[in-house]
C-alpha cells in the first residue's frame, strides 16, 4: 500500500463511519448514547458498520506511519492500534440497553472497550504531534487532541454513572458530549494521516534532487570525469 492509498483509506474508513452515524441519528429512534442504537430495531447495521470502518481506519494510518515514519511514531501506533482493537471490541460486545448501570459481562467488556477507544486517539494525536513544527497541519493535529481530550473529559463528568453529574446536570446533555468526542477523534484521525503520512511524502518529493545535465551541452551528465579533449576521429584510410 503506498501512502496515497493509506491515506484514501484512512479517510474514506473514516467518513463511512461518520456517515453511518449521521444515518443512525436521522433514520432510527433517538437514542442517547451512540452504541444504543446497536440494540434497536435496524441499528445494529449500521452500528457494527461505523465501528469496523473507523477500526479499519485506525489500522490503515497505523500502518502509514510505519512505512514513512517508523522511528518516531511507534508510540503513536500502539495506541491507535488499542484504538481499534476497541471498537472491534466495543462491536462484538453490545452495551446493556437503557440504564447506566452495567448487567452483563458483555456491557462490561463494552464499557472498558470504549474507554480505550476515547481515550487512546486524543493521547495519539499528541504525541504524534509533539516537537513538530509550527505547521498548520500539525497545529490542527494539536489543537483537535486538546480539544477532544477536553470533550472527554466533560463527557465523563456529565455521565450519570458518575458523581458530578447531578452537580452540573449532566444527564441533559451528556448523549450530545459523547457525539462531540466521537466526531472530534473522527476529524483528528484524519487531520493526523493529511499531516504524517500526506506531509511528508510532499516533503520526500520536494527535496528529491533533479538530474543533472552537463556543463554547457545540454546533454545528461554520465558521471564520467572531463578529460578536456576531444574525441579522436578515426583516420580515412
Amino acid at each position: 500500500m503506498t501512502p496515497r492509498q493509506t491515506v484514501w483509506s484512512t479517510v474514506i474508513g473514516t467518513l463511512v463511519a461518520a456517515c453511518a452515524l449521521v444515518y443512525a441519528d436521522v433514520t432510527l429512534p433517538t437514542q442517547v448514547l451512540i452504541s444504543d442504537y446497536a440494540v434497536v430495531s435496524g441499528g445494529l447495521a449500521p452500528t457494527l458498520i461505523g465501528m469496523l470502518a473507523l477500526a479499519g481506519a485506525c489500522l490503515c494510518l497505523a500502518y502509514g506511519l510505519a512505512a514513512v515514519d517508523p522511528s518516531r511514531t511507534a508510540a503513536t501506533r500502539v495506541l491507535l492500534l488499542a484504538g481499534a482493537a476497541g471498537l472491534m471490541m466495543s462491536a462484538v460486545f453490545p452495551t446493556d440497553p437503557g440504564t447506566s448501570q452495567v448487567g452483563t459481562l458483555s456491557g462490561e467488556i463494552h464499557r472498558w472497550s470504549s474507554a480505550v477507544v476515547f481515550t487512546s486517539l486524543p493521547v495519539a494525536g499528541w504525541i504524534l504531534a509533539r516537537g513538530r513544527k509550527a505547521t498548520p497541519l500539525w497545529n490542527a493535529v494539536r489543537a483537535i487532541s486538546v480539544a477532544s481530550g477536553a470533550t472527554l473529559a466533560f463527557y465523563l463528568a456529565s455521565h450519570p454513572a458518575s458523581i458530578t453529574s447531578p452537580l452540573i446536570g449532566g444527564s441533559g446533555y451528556y448523549g450530545l458530549l459523547e457525539r462531540g468526542v466521537v466526531l472530534s477523534e473522527m476529524a483528528l484521525l484524519i487531520a493526523m494521516t493529511l499531516a504524517a503520512i500526506m506531509g511528508k511524502t510532499t516533503v520526500r518529493a520536494a527535496v528529491t534532487p533533479p538530474r543533472q545535465a552537463g556543463p554547457d551541452t545540454g546533454q545528461p551528465d554520465t558521471g564520467q570525469p572531463d578529460t578536456g579533449q576531444p574525441e579522436q576521429q578515426e583516420l580515412a584510410a
